[in-house]
């Protein structure tokens, strides 16, 4: 039995204007559509008539070990993540799990920085880092050495899961540390449900973040030592004359 092709396709954000030209054609030659339930329903859409394989939180493997059969069946599978599938999504476990002689397209998709950064104007213009402040599969310990080498390095820091019900600290700790290495005032970017029904924007500081909500559906951006705010927008100069 020939066996299916899995694409791991990366939605964006989640809104239809942001979905590629290249992640609407996967789907539509998915059988199967497979993903974390939130992420299903952004595609409800899309995929009347397709077979559904939904799973909650911490399925991860579970989910990838459903795709690989569907493909070994012969069907074609959408294994879908927000954002960018390669950045905190499902194409890295996939990719491990997967026998080598199965065909594996990986579709790209806007990420959830860039989607904040474009609310937030271009903070993001020179070099940045991107660091989660979920531990459930990283050392904090290790997250912390990480956000300090960023700091001392005067990168922008884009900051992925900054706050959780049962993780509400690390994200004041980790403004601790680059408080080290970054001036009180460098502007900070808080984006909720970026390029999302709800999407909320503000620009604060470093010293006054934590006055802001900040919660799962949060980016926060924080700018190196050349960031500033102008007409209400990040700016991150990469040094052109003007």
């Amino acid at each position: 039995m020939k066996k299916g092709t899995i694409y791991v396709v990366g939605l964006g954000p989640g809104n239809p204007e942001n979905m590629s030209p290249e992640c609407l054609e996967a789907i539509e030659k998915s059988d199967v559509i497979v993903g974390f339930k939130t992420y299903i329903k952004l595609v409800e859409h899309l995929v009347e008539g397709k077979e559904i394989d939904s799973t909650g939180m911490k399925k991860e493997v579970e989910r990838c070990n459903n795709v690989v059969a569907y493909a070994e069946a012969g069907k074609n599978v959408a294994l879908i993540s927000s954002g960018d599938a390669g950045v905190y999504g499902m194409a890295g476990i996939l990719l491990e799990l997967v026998p080598e002689d199965m065909n594996v397209e990986v579709i790209p998709g806007i990420t959830a920085a860039n989607a904040a950064a474009a609310c937030l104007g271009a903070p993001i213009m020179h070099d940045y880092v991107t660091i989660s402040m979920s531990d459930l599969l990283t050392d904090w310990e290790l997250i912390k050495k990480r956000v300090d080498c960023a700091g001392q390095g005067d990168f922008v820091v884009c900051i992925y899961n900054p706050r959780s019900m049962g993780r509400q600290n690390q994200i004041v700790e980790a403004r601790d540390i680059l408080l080290k290495h970054k001036k009180p005032d460098t502007p900070v970017g808080i984006v909720r449900n970026a390029k999302r029904v709800g999407q909320e924007v503000e620009i604060t500081t470093l010293e006054k973040m934590m006055e802001c909500e900040i919660n799962m559906f949060t980016m926060v951006i924080i700018g190196n030592s050349m960031t500033y705010v102008k007409n209400n927008k990040m700016i991150t100069p990469r040094g052109y004359k003007i």
